[in-house]
């Protein structure tokens, strides 16, 4: 009987023990081939809570898993990035074991970028909080790329370590997260019915939330979450499609509502910041002047 599994993975070796792999050549990182991994028991749900970053690259995953509302098929390559400490919640729903599974999957403990300007730009690249199903595919060039850098990265990983044998090894790593960085900006333009879909119902959530009581703003989060998708991921497709990000969006709508009271009620500024969810009218007039260069009262005069 299939039962829910939480695995807590504190560290590298403890990754390879759980998948059935040999100790890492390196505490601190490791470059695993999938294919030899052994899969983990099936359970109805999975829970994985890891202290290090993960790059994967693979094809072929044996199972059909569920992610928040969507379920989301592996037959297909694609790259997926895990940040620690990030908890990741798998449904299994269906196994498919005629599927040969392949690829990498390089496990990068933050104290092996210790001193390097990657320590701290690594918290830049956005896809790191991006969910299971927002995972990026990739064309067979584009894989190409990334396998030859990890590739570069085993050589490396694998040849007796010298004193360059990190700064190579992290330079690399760079190279590849920038790769990844220009790859999921051609995947957000190539799919622009998905991002217009998208846009359509944040357009739903916003109109929702401001004809409704609601207490407070709308939040990127909860924007987020009312669409099934991440935060990070949300704001960078509205991004390439709109130019914008989420908290754009937001702002917009709620000048567009803001100035509907404006011209069509007899509300005051104040009973009108209110309304729409601010805790102090001084920071709506704030935000009002600097999306439409006129204060509300400014505005108002133009209907008067």
């Amino acid at each position: 009987m299939k039962s829910n599994k939480i695995y807590k993975v504190d560290s590298i070796s403890e990754f390879h023990k759980v998948r059935g792999l040999r100790p890492p050549l390196h505490p601190l990182i490791s470059l695993v081939d999938y294919s030899t991994m052994v899969h983990l028991p099936e359970h109805d749900k999975v829970s994985w809570l890891q202290s290090y970053y993960s790059i994967s690259l693979k094809k072929g995953v044996p199972g059909k898993y569920r992610y928040g509302q969507s379920e989301y098929d592996f037959d297909e390559g694609l790259m997926s990035f895990f940040a620690p400490n990030q908890l990741l919640n798998i449904e299994y729903v269906e196994s498919h074991p005629q599927l040969k599974q392949s690829g990498w999957i390089l496990l990068i403990h933050p104290d092996f970028l210790w001193g390097s300007t990657l320590a701290k730009k690594i918290k830049q690249y956005g896809f790191f909080d991006y969910s299971l199903t927002e995972a990026l595919f990739l064309s067979e060039r584009e894989e190409h790329t990334i396998a030859s850098l990890l590739e570069t990265i085993q050589q490396e990983y694998q040849a007796n370590i010298d004193k360059f044998s990190q700064n190579i090894i992290i330079s690399q790593i760079e190279l590849l997260l920038n790769y990844a960085e220009r790859f999921y900006e051609r995947q957000f333009i190539t799919r622009k019915i998905e991002n217009h879909a998208l846009l359509v119902r944040l357009e739903e959530v916003l109109e929702n939330f401001f004809s409704s009581e609601n207490e407070g703003l709308p939040s990127v989060q909860f924007v987020a979450d009312s669409l099934n998708v991440s935060p990070n991921y949300l704001s960078n497709s509205l991004k390439s499609f709109t130019g914008q990000s989420t908290q754009n969006h937001i702002h917009e709508k709620l000048i567009e509502k803001a100035k509907e009271r404006l011209s069509t009620t007899e509300l005051s500024v104040s009973e009108i910041a209110y309304e729409l969810g601010f805790e102090h009218p001084q920071s709506f007039s704030k935000l009002f002047k600097s999306k439409t260069s006129l204060s509300p009262l400014a505005f108002r005069q133009l209907f008067n």
